[in-house]
């Protein structure tokens, strides 16, 4: 497990509006680059529906086509499904036989066949609710398709969204996660009683 750091870093450029309007909510942003086109982001803490607009201003400010999950079915209404798209989501369908991890291996295979940027950001609380633990589906996917872990801290206690540590998982999911945890460490989400404790649940197709 190491932090991935292979040469050849991607720096896109974020929108400078977007940066403003950051600083004139109070945030600060810190982030200088992607080691690699594809990989999994995970968010944390998520506690409240404040997390959804900040985070949503941060990817436009960094700038790359991060993409969310959504239930398919949502994709199906009309506008709201066509905004949904434009502002990265995916549709997954959880009743698939492959499940949702393994369409998403699918998509990142595909992706880099193609030699075209893709980085998934996920909830690994999959709540904003308490719940004990975070769902495996980030890792188990994150290991599969073979790409790094790019961890997305919303802080805020200090007002700070924060991408600038990169995890290449070794598959020791004890060693993995403790790592994880020094990334997200001090980090206090908008509803602080609602953010899960670091670990992983039972593994489940829960992506």
């Amino acid at each position: 497990m190491s932090i991935a750091s292979p040469p050849g870093r991607v720096s896109p450029r974020g929108s400078l509006l977007a940066r403003r309007l950051l600083g004139w909510l109070g945030w600060q942003l810190h982030f200088d680059g992607l080691p690699r086109a594809q990989g999994v982001i995970v968010v944390y803490p998520h506690t409240s529906n404040w997390d959804f607009p900040v985070g949503l201003l941060a990817k436009w400010a960094m700038g790359f086509d991060a993409h969310f999950l959504g239930k398919h079915t949502l994709f199906r209404i009309p506008l709201f499904g066509a905004w949904l798209r434009w502002i990265g989501g995916v549709p997954v369908d959880r009743a698939g036989a492959q499940g949702v991890v393994g369409q998403m291996v699918e998509l990142f295979q595909a992706k880099k066949a193609q030699g075209t940027p893709c980085w998934l950001a996920i909830t690994p609380e999959g709540t904003r609710s308490w719940r004990p633990a975070w769902r495996s589906g980030f890792y188990r996917l994150a290991l599969a398709a073979q790409v790094p872990v790019g961890l997305a801290v919303l802080d805020f206690g200090r007002k700070q969204v924060r991408l600038v540590d990169f995890v290449s998982l070794s598959g020791e999911v004890e060693a993995d996660m403790a790592r994880i945890a020094r990334g997200f460490d001090g980090a206090v989400g908008c509803l602080p009683a609602l953010a899960a404790p670091i670990r992983l649940d039972s593994p489940k197709d829960d992506a």
